[in-house]
């Protein structure tokens, strides 16, 4: 009797057909919807949650079936209960949940955009149709999901534009506002900001050009301190010989590998940021073997260069080692001979 008052609410005639058990329940359970992936027995469903069956079961083969029961932890969900339906079942029945819609994706194994249409329930692909290879903002945001999953190592930085990186991160380590932050997390939260505006004509990651990350770094600093770079965190520091040497910002202070020989003459220390921060010297000998560090350059000639000295005239000779280095004329070459 219970039965027959149910089949009645459902405007079933007495002793006439009983609607499938599949066409009742998605009406229960319409984000348990769920289509076959991945070979017989799993299923996804509508609300992206996997579930799978036993592929001894009946159901295993099914196209497409509404769960009723499952049961275990999400991502290993086990089907308890579920009836099979109909494609055309759902689309009649579910018409205002389904979408259609043009997609651009990023793809991990070609490392390209790609862009597609479908039909989808939820989080259920119905029906996909690859389309031509897409361009323009919605490619370059799709480029950018490709970055998040995969991280800033699959971008090509070049030397320069890695150095701008670590200039404008030492500046916000040691300064702070309004200089950004640059490191990992932060860039790759930011991705909308200072990649996505530069990559509207890219369609893949190999296309990405180390210039157009430049840029974007560069936009992420003010417009109005953008002038003041330079200044507060060079990229090269001049020695007295006229030769330039890069000038490293990938730690916590700024460091400069250089030989010693082209500091003679030097009586005040290098430094950044306005004279504020001392750069940490790299001293280094003729064969560019590190000899010394030091962040007071003056101290260094007045105090532990003597012991630095007698060691090194025994193993380089032929270079100048002189007793005031601090008055001494820079060089990068070696003592005329005879001298």
């Amino acid at each position: 009797r219970l039965a027959q008052r149910m089949a009645e609410g459902f405007g079933v005639a007495k002793g006439g057909p009983t609607p499938p058990a599949g066409a009742l329940l998605l009406h229960a359970f319409p984000d348990r919807v769920a289509l076959q992936r991945g070979g017989r027995g799993r299923f996804v469903m509508a609300n992206g949650r996997g579930a799978e069956l036993p592929e001894t079961e009946r159901l295993a083969g099914a196209q497409m079936i509404v769960v009723a029961d499952l049961t275990g932890q999400a991502g290993r969900q086990r089907i308890l209960a579920a009836a099979e339906i109909d494609r055309a079942d759902v689309e009649a029945e579910l018409a205002a949940s389904i979408v259609r819609e043009d997609q651009c994706v990023f793809d991990r194994a070609s490392r390209q955009v790609r862009a597609r249409r479908v039909v989808r329930l939820g989080a259920m692909i119905l029906e996909e149709t690859p389309l031509a290879r897409p361009s323009g903002p919605k490619a370059a945001l799709a480029l950018a999901d490709g970055v998040r999953q995969l991280g800033l190592a699959v971008l090509p930085f070049s030397r320069e534009a890695a150095q701008l990186r670590d200039r404008i991160g030492f500046l916000h380590r040691s300064i702070g506002a309004p200089w950004p932050n640059t490191g990992d997390d932060a860039l790759l939260a930011t991705l909308d900001s200072w990649f996505v505006p530069f990559q509207e004509n890219t369609r893949g990651l190999e296309e990405v050009k180390p210039a157009s990350l430049q840029e974007g770094l560069m936009a992420l600093v003010p417009y109005e301190v953008q002038r003041d770079l330079a200044r507060l965190a060079p990229t090269h520091f001049e020695a007295p010989t006229g030769q330039r040497h890069p000038i490293r910002y990938d730690g916590d202070e700024p460091v400069l590998a250089i030989r010693v020989q082209e500091l003679f003459g030097l009586k005040q220390h290098p430094a950044v940021a306005g004279g504020r921060l001392p750069l940490l010297l790299e001293l280094h000998s003729p064969a560019h073997r590190l000899i010394q560090t030091t962040r007071d350059l003056p101290g260094f000639w007045a105090g532990s260069w003597r012991d630095v000295r007698a060691d090194m005239r025994g193993r380089y000779p032929k270079h100048p080692w002189p007793e005031d280095p601090a008055d001494a004329l820079p060089t990068t070459r070696a003592k005329p001979r005879g001298t």
